[in-house]
């Protein structure tokens, strides 16, 4: 018996990194998974099939899962992620705002589509994926759901670089103190995971400060 056993998870940017971490430890739980990943670079450009990888790996475990390229970046795009769970497996029980992109500049070098792009991507993105899986929670009284959200030390306390991905990530923070007043109410809570990682986003930011992290 899993701790997760029954209940169905979307896990947003789950094609690599913490999100393909979390999706494969949801279904070695019992979950049936969202694989949610555009399949982009680190900058956000370029796609690539990966979720359809993980969704193989999570089927691999014995478990149950789907493929999902939908953009967290737009309201039309959290939805379709939203509905992507009712149409596999009629229900969700747990979102995990997780996809991100990097684009590092000072602010002497960062361009508002720099600037656009990763606030689009991660504090819109916590929005468009949020906000109908919210809509669900209350019309359907479905109780036991959660929301958990992906904010970062970089948030907290800045970063050399990251002017953009900071904001971002602060905003999150509040994005997630407020929801869960806001859904309280509704038996759902919010939690805001802060994490300090080497993955394929921060190793090359580490090994440009001179850190020899493996890739």
């Amino acid at each position: 018996m899993g701790v997760l056993d029954g209940k169905i998870a979307i896990v947003t940017g789950a094609g690599r990194g913490i999100g393909r971490e979390i999706a494969l430890d949801f279904v070695r739980e019992g979950a049936r998974v969202i694989v949610n990943d555009l399949g982009a670079n680190p900058d956000g450009t370029g796609a690539a099939r990966i979720a359809d990888e993980v969704a193989a790996e999570c089927r691999a475990l014995g478990g149950e899962a789907v493929a999902n390229y939908d953009s967290v970046a737009t309201v039309a795009g959290g939805q379709h992620i939203f509905r992507s769970a009712l149409d596999a497996f009629g229900a969700c029980d747990i979102l995990v705002n997780n996809a991100g992109i990097l684009r590092d500049k000072t602010i002497f070098k960062m361009e508002e589509a720099d600037w656009d792009a990763v606030i689009a991507v991660h504090l819109k993105g916590h929005y468009a994926c949020t906000r109908p899986f919210a809509n669900y929670i209350r019309e359907t009284n479905r109780q036991g759901c959660r929301v958990i959200n992906l904010s970062s030390v970089s948030g907290l306390y800045g970063n050399f670089g990251q002017s953009n991905y900071a904001a971002a990530k602060a905003g999150i923070a509040g994005f997630s103190r407020t929801l869960a007043l806001e859904l309280a109410k509704y038996g759902c809570t919010v939690n805001a995971i802060s994490p300090g990682a080497a993955t394929r986003l921060t190793i090359p930011l580490m090994q440009g400060r001179g850190n020899n992290w493996p890739p």
